[in-house]
């Protein structure tokens, strides 16, 4: 599986910038087919802070990896999941 270390790095920074509990963070990169997908777990009560209003927050934070995956040269995206 090729790695997107640059993405992970700035996805985990600005997710534990914008939450209440940083440490509970969890980022997890999953092969699917090609495409790696950045899948972002948040404590509870936070996901609504990475989502934001509208998902414009998601959105952003979405775009700003895409474009720091291509330091990594592999296609990402990111999907916030609630536990």
């Amino acid at each position: 599986m090729a790695e997107a270390a640059v993405a992970t790095k700035v996805l985990d920074h600005i997710v534990r910038s914008i939450v209440d509990n940083p440490d509970q963070v969890r980022i997890e990169a999953v092969d699917d087919e090609g495409v790696i997908i950045l899948e972002v777990r948040v404590g509870d009560g936070d996901l609504g802070r990475v989502i934001g209003r509208r998902g414009r927050t998601a959105q952003n934070i979405r775009a700003l990896v895409r474009a720091a995956a291509e330091k990594d040269g592999v296609d990402v995206d990111v999907d916030f999941l609630d536990d």
